[in-house]
């Protein structure tokens, strides 16, 4: 690990001393793709440059050691050192993990009400405005794609973007079922009904990042309904797009022409037909253990919440917290980071 945490160092002083030259703008693409190379190394060099300064202070206490007067402090600052040196092996381990190329693309989520008749609309109405608050906080902005509302304000199926850099590296994990414990507006009797939505969360990929044949799509256009649809009633500028070798389809009816309806369901099924190559991919590698944290397979239940309970439990990493009020306003980061370092450390323990 060691010879490879020298070679990024490397690898970073010569990018740092390429951005310095004058004619390092003079090609605007290849300077921005070094930059965020350079970028990408700056955390590595700067924990391996810490992790070797507690180095030379062990190595510079252990020195002085055999000072009497010297000997009790210059201890104390041994373990201070050695304990900071393990914790930043320990990060160093992390940092060289291979990257998800992914992980910084902006995400498109499909969230579909599922076991629970009108209770589960609701309930992904629920999960939508979680998504949406989390978004705001991390300053990230939804666009919205196709959003099929029930009379009583539930959701039958709501697709969006979320806009915003690293999206994608929090985002993937919430793909799965959703399971909510809770007592409907509708019930009279006070009873708990179990409902379940399913959320899918892709990475977006541009059209030009995925290869499809025009003749292979037959595009569909129909009238707007529901909320928001109403200023497109009178003209078809939804739009569905079917993908005739995959049977997939998706469509759009947010937008007031058909053209930028059009233009948002070719990124929506660019990023289907990138997931079902990378699901071939995945597939044709044998004996490798898929993590269970970092899969989120949709038929898989991943997450309950129990409202008469006030908590949100992850069936994954075995997490429980009782905030279900904060989690369901977009307090999302306990349970994302719990999930992200699970699996980080299943990356750690197949990488040895």
């Amino acid at each position: 690990m060691l010879s490879k945490l020298a070679a990024v160092a490397n690898r970073y002083e010569e990018l740092c001393f390429k951005s310095e030259q004058p004619d390092f703008y003079a090609d605007p693409k290849k300077a921005a793709a070094l930059l965020r190379e350079k970028n990408d190394l700056e955390p590595i060099v700067e924990a391996f440059n810490a992790y070797n300064a507690a180095l030379q202070e062990m190595a510079d206490a252990q020195e002085l050691m055999s000072d009497p007067e010297m000997k009790e402090f210059c201890q104390q600052t041994f373990q201070s050192a050695k304990q900071n040196s393990e914790e930043l092996y320990r990060r160093l381990q992390i940092l060289l993990l291979p990257k998800d190329p992914n992980d910084e693309k902006s995400v498109i989520v499909e969230i579909r009400g599922g076991v629970g008749g009108e209770e589960s609309a609701l309930f992904a109405h629920s999960l939508f405005r979680m998504y949406s608050m989390y978004a705001t906080q991390k300053g990230w902005n939804i666009e919205l794609m196709n959003y099929n509302e029930t009379e009583l304000g539930g959701v039958k199926e709501a697709d969006f973007v979320i806009n915003g850099r690293g999206a994608y590296s929090r985002m993937k994990y919430e793909s799965g079922v959703h399971r909510v414990q809770r007592v409907p507006e509708t019930e009279s009797g006070g009873r708990v009904h179990t409902s379940t939505a399913t959320v899918a969360v892709l990475p977006e990929m541009e059209e030009a990042s995925v290869q499809i044949d025009p003749g292979d799509i037959e595009m569909q256009v129909y009238r707007a309904s529901g909320a928001g649809g109403q200023h497109v009633n009178k003209t078809s500028s939804a739009v569905r797009l079917i993908h005739k070798p995959s049977g997939i389809v998706v469509a759009c009816q947010e937008e007031r022409s058909q053209l930028q309806n059009r233009e948002k369901c070719m990124r929506m099924l660019a990023s289907k037909l990138y997931e079902i190559e990378q699901e071939k991919l995945n597939s044709e590698v044998t004996g490798m253990r898929r993590s269970q944290v970092g899969t989120g397979m949709r038929n898989e239940r991943i997450r309950t919440y129990n409202f008469p309970q006030g908590r949100v439990t992850d069936h994954r990493v075995g997490l429980t917290l009782y905030k279900i009020d904060a989690v369901m306003d977009g307090a999302l980061d306990e349970i994302i980071d719990a999930l992200a370092t699970a699996d980080q450390a299943e990356k750690l323990k197949n990488a040895q």
